[in-house]
């Protein structure tokens, strides 16, 4: 028997305003549409344009538990997807975390993140819409917050704005705390501006402590209100951000 071979290379065949609903318990009326069918070399191209996937991008500059938290949240979301991870510490433990969740990682310097646009430029690339910072612990960048107005997060460990500010992150915080002989300490998710810790408080969740906490049992139970709350409130901002 003869092999038969197709050659589409001259053929174009233009479709205008065609819509396909999907309706399932994982998708509900998910629109999509094509424009354009292309066939080259015998291959067919699509070009299809979703608009109900938005995109994050996790800036972190540690081991990533929290990065990895959200990736897995968010896994099988058909609504947000974790488009990269950034960071500016190659030794950094969120890279091997990145790689085993099967997410692009970016590995970045201060001059380029303070001095050239590279990192701003692969954002856009990849189509990010929000930014999430999880332990990353430099400033933003003005040209980057200009980019994403109330479009990046933070969460700090401690209940803003007491034991924020430069200098002021991990064990630092939980040991001031302790110190301090507070009763209760927790989370503060907020926006990001140009200063550490000073953005538009969107949430807080509480610990309660005892005189027999130390910074590490302290740690331990911010870690636990992180990875329940940081997903589902960003989560929310997205759902609101789209919709709105």
């Amino acid at each position: 028997m003869n092999n038969i071979f197709f050659s589409f290379s001259s053929l174009e065949i233009i479709f205008r305003r065609i819509f396909l609903q999907i309706e399932s318990p994982d998708v509900i009326k998910n629109l999509l549409f094509y424009d354009r069918i292309t066939e080259n070399q015998g291959c067919i191209s699509t070009r299809k344009y979703m608009k109900t996937t938005s995109r994050i991008a996790i800036f972190a500059s540690g081991s990533g538990s929290n990065a990895q938290r959200i990736a897995e949240y968010f896994s099988g979301s058909n609504s947000v997807e974790i488009s990269a991870v950034y960071c500016n510490k190659p030794e950094a433990y969120v890279f091997e975390r990145a790689r085993s969740l099967g997410i692009p990682s970016v590995l970045f310097d201060r001059d380029t993140f303070y001095n050239q646009t590279v990192i701003l430029d692969d954002l856009k690339s990849r189509g990010v819409e929000w930014i999430v910072l999880a332990g990353f612990l430099w400033l933003v960048p003005v040209y980057i917050l200009k980019a994403f107005p109330q479009r990046i997060v933070n969460i700090h460990p401690a209940l803003l704005p007491g034991y924020g500010g430069k200098g002021m992150f991990g064990m630092k915080v939980h040991q001031a705390v302790i110190e301090a002989g507070e009763e209760q300490s927790g989370i503060t998710i907020h926006y990001v501006n140009e200063q550490y810790d000073k953005g538009d408080i969107i949430y807080q969740a509480k610990c309660e402590l005892s005189r027999e906490d130390t910074a590490e049992t302290l740690a331990a139970k911010i870690h636990e209100l992180e990875y329940e709350h940081f997903p589902v409130v960003i989560g929310k901002l997205v759902s609101e951000g789209v919709n709105s």
